[in-house]
Formats: structure tokens, sequence, C-alpha cells
């Protein structure tokens, strides 16, 4: 148990070694100076030692009110962060979803006007990153994870599992080109290559689709030509592939909405197998209300 004096004993050395005055001090916490003094009086007799030099004025602090000073005033601006943010917990406050960049923008956001007509008191922030947030550590409160299995030490829920196929845009094509393709002859076409952040070696790729559609690629096969085209992120792989320039090894989950608009096109019916997409969060939130029914609309919209 922790051995401390009286709150408002520190409470009135905070804001006179704040303010340098008893009197402003006082004006701040609606007592009276004389009241300040007797707190004072025993909070150094808690220390047992002095804390203020009164004389010569202004009044100062001695070297044991230099240390204390700093940890209170850190404390108290913790105490009215941490009150400011419970009293936002009422349901005006955004949940903060976080989720990879590629589900967020195509899939997630053009679903949101769902959300809103049915949750209209529960806003939300999305988060999209790559990057895996830490939800011990209170940096979102819902987290959509790409992964083969589900996170652990989190309550999780599987909501979709994808799968890799070569898309194209209706007019790359043209209407020379009847689908399917035949493996051999997608490599007349520009293919599009993106990185896998996760550094997983069996991530699906265009080598590991060939290879596995039967088709042998090597270093100097048109694979490696100068038409293709190479990013570092998920989504402007996919902006190229639906600006027509090229073919790209895509999930279907992901882009679902183009798929099903004719947006864009499977131009091969063989694909790789990809990841689960996961709702989690903490088994224990201060919003569970909200958290659960964020995860059940995802599944519903899933569904639908």
């Amino acid at each position: 148990m922790r051995k401390l004096p009286p709150l408002r004993s520190l409470q009135a050395f905070e804001a006179i070694a704040r303010h340098r005055s008893f009197k402003d001090a006082a004006q701040e916490l609606n007592v009276t100076p004389t009241a300040l003094s007797h707190q004072i009086r025993t909070l150094e007799a808690a220390c047992g030692r002095q804390l203020f030099a009164r004389r010569p004025r202004p009044i100062r602090l001695t070297a044991a009110g230099q240390l204390l000073y700093p940890a209170l005033r850190r404390g108290f601006d913790s105490f009215a962060d941490a009150l400011s943010m419970v009293a936002e917990m009422g349901g005006t406050s955004a949940l903060r979803i976080t989720s990879p960049n590629a589900f967020a923008s195509r899939w997630l956001v053009p679903r949101l006007s769902l959300w809103h007509e049915s949750h209209r008191d529960i806003p939300l922030q999305i988060i999209g990153t790559d990057a895996v947030l830490d939800l011990d550590a209170g940096e979102a409160d819902v987290a959509i994870r790409y992964a083969h299995s589900a996170p652990k030490g989190l309550v999780s829920r599987e909501i979709a599992r994808d799968a890799f196929y070569p898309v194209a845009s209706p007019g790359l094509l043209g209407t020379d080109n009847a689908l399917p393709i035949a493996a051999l002859d997608l490599l007349r076409f520009p293919l599009i290559h993106y990185e896998w952040t996760n550094g997983d070696p069996e991530a699906p790729c265009w080598p590991r689709w060939f290879s596995a559609s039967g088709v042998p690629v090597s270093a100097s096969t048109p694979l490696r030509s100068k038409r293709d085209l190479s990013f570092r992120e998920e989504l402007h792989a996919i902006d190229a592939v639906l600006a027509g320039q090229g073919i790209a090894l895509c999930s279907d989950i992901v882009l679902e909405q183009a798929l099903l608009s004719g947006a864009l096109m499977k131009v091969h019916p063989f694909a790789l197998p990809g990841y689960g997409f996961y709702v989690a969060h903490l088994a224990e939130h201060a919003r569970s209300s909200a958290v659960h029914a964020f995860v059940q609309w995802l599944v519903s919209a899933h569904r639908a």
C-alpha cells in the first residue's frame, strides 16, 4: 500500500510551485491563503523537509521542493489526461480500427456508409497500416490482422480467407484475347509486382504462380522484361492494374468490388492460396459493447 500525504497538500504544493504565489494558487483552488499554508505545513511535516524559501520574496523552491515539483506536475498532468479520456468514453469518441492498407482502402472504406447507417452513435477512426499495432498498449481498439493463423493473446475471429488470381482490366486485354488466357501467354503482357512486407518466402508472387501452373520461369524470360512494373506498396500495384498498365497477382477479397463490377477480370482460373483476415480485440475492453458491435457488423458485411 502506498504511503502518501493527503492529496490536498500535494495539490496545494503543485499549484503554489507553478504560480510561485500563495495568492494565485489560492484563487485557482478556491481556498484561502491561510488554508494553503496549513496544507504546506502538513506536507513539509510528512517530508521532513522545508519545500519553500519564503523570504526574500518572491517565494522560491528549496532543493527538496525542486526535486518534488516536476514529479507532481507530471502526475497531475497524467491525471488530467486520463480523466479526459474517461470522459470521452460515453460513446462520442471514435472506435479506432487498425487494418492493412489495401484491405482498408479497397474493402473496408467503401462499406463504411453501411456502418454509419446502423451505428450512428459510434464513429470510427480507420488506421490503415501494414504495421502491427499493439492493442495492449492502447494503440487501437480493434485490429484486422492478415496472417496464416489467428493472432495470439487476443480474442479473434476469421472473417475471410483469400486467394491470389492473375487480374487485369478489360482495357488492357482488348477484344482479341479470349478468357481464360493460357498461363504461358500471360508473359506477353506487362506483369505487375509488389513487395511483401511480412517477409514470408511462401507469399504469393509471380515466380511461384508460374512454377505452380507448370510454366518454367528463369531470369532470362519475359518475366524480367523492361515492360514489367514493380512497386513497394500493394495499393500502388492495384492502382496500376486498374489503370490498365499490366496484369497483377491480387487478392480476390481485397479486390472483391472491382471484380464484381467488372472493373477487373480474372484472366486465369489458377490461384495461389493467401492468408486469413482476422478481426481481433482484447478480452476485456472499456468499450466492449462498441467493439462487439463492430465485430458482428464486419462479419455480416463480408457475408453480404
